[in-house]
């Protein structure tokens, strides 16, 4: 008998021919001038279409958006023609595809914003991390000035707008990003936000821009098409939360849950960390909150993958690290194959090496 997590199943509007997801993973070779992605991107892709669901990289919804060189973005005539070829090459071998809209707030520097502005966030609080400039490398994140309120609708048009033109280059759906410390979690969170009107303070206010986001995002397109993904009790670039458990049963009770949305997926402990939890947090009793498809991301192999699935722990599990390397994952996972190992070298950045040259099952198999 097939194990579930080889089997098809749908997320909202979106029909899946198995349990198994690309996660997001940001790869800087996009022109960074214009934000359209590589040709490269293509075969990267199409590569991998065997997986139920493929979730692009991180895109940004404007200029002000972007936080790192060589990412690509979703707001331009140009851009919406490089994602084109790429999900018209997904979509012929039979596979599924949405992008990651995004916004990083804070976590850029002004040599990569338009006019060499500061980044944006809730609050003038900088990050204590780094991003990437091309030709210079890494850099400390740029200290950022807090949104204006009348500045966040616009903001919150660019996601919904976004959101349209990725249906325009073809995608199945869209992923909105407010995980991992980029410029949604920087609402949501307490950690950094100390803004003392609508937006700031209780859990309500601090969820608003979020709700805000959803709703746009969810007007511009249907709601089955819309997927979400949150990091509750992550600590990813510098920003955590006093008490996650609140603020995230909040969020998706009040703006998430009853919309009939694709799916929640959400990074279960540290972002490409360790999975424990502290006391008291507990990301079953997030799931229980949302009543859509729930994905599940962080850490998992085979084994932890079919245990979840077949439990009923998780619809479908999203792999990062392991399917750079191993474009036809799911047919290894199914196998019981082994893995080839990725070259972290070659994750951000270059070219085809360590992109689109790792070997398929078949193709070892045939040598």
């Amino acid at each position: 008998m097939t194990h579930p997590l080889f089997t098809p199943t749908r997320l909202g509007d979106i029909e899946i021919a198995n349990r198994i997801a690309l996660a997001p993973l940001t790869r800087n070779r996009a022109d960074d001038a214009t934000g359209v992605p590589s040709p490269l991107a293509v075969e990267y892709y199409a590569q991998r279409a065997s997986g139920g669901l493929l979730i692009t990289e991180a895109s940004q919804i404007s200029p002000r958006g972007k936080g790192y060189a060589m990412t690509p973005g979703i707001y331009t005539p140009a851009q919406v023609e490089g994602w084109k070829a790429i999900t018209s090459a997904v979509h012929d071998r039979g596979g599924r595809i949405v992008i990651q809209l995004w916004h990083v707030g804070r976590i850029s520097h002004s040599d990569l914003l338009p006019g060499g502005e500061a980044p944006v966030s809730s609050s003038a609080t900088p990050a204590a991390v780094k991003t990437f400039v091309k030709d210079r490398g890494f850099v400390e994140t740029s200290a950022p000035r807090a949104l204006r309120a009348d500045e966040i609708p616009g903001v919150v048009a660019d996601y919904a707008r976004a959101a349209e033109l990725a249906m325009e280059a073809g995608f199945d759906g869209v992923e909105i990003h407010a995980a991992n410390g980029y410029l949604i979690d920087q609402f949501l969170k307490d950690g950094i936000n100390r803004r003392d009107d609508a937006y700031g303070g209780s859990v309500e206010n601090r969820a608003r821009l979020l709700g805000e986001v959803v709703d746009a995002v969810m007007s511009a397109i249907p709601a089955g098409r819309v997927g979400i993904r949150l990091s509750p009790f992550s600590g990813a670039n510098d920003l955590l939360d006093s008490d996650p458990m609140t603020t995230f049963a909040h969020a998706i009770g009040t703006h998430l849950a009853g919309r009939g949305m694709a799916y929640m997926h959400l990074v279960e402990g540290q972002t490409g960390g360790p999975r424990e939890l502290a006391e008291g947090q507990s990301i079953a009793e997030l799931r229980k909150l949302f009543d859509g498809a729930y994905m599940a991301n962080n850490g998992y192999d085979r084994a932890l993958a079919m245990t979840a699935v077949e439990s009923g722990a998780a619809d479908v599990v999203a792999f990062g690290r392991p399917y750079i390397a191993n474009p036809d994952l799911p047919e290894r996972l199914a196998a019981g194959a082994p893995l080839n190992e990725g070259d972290p070298s070659t994750y951000y950045g270059g070219g085809a090496e360590g992109y689109t040259d790792y070997p398929t099952l078949a193709k070892t198999q045939a040598a």
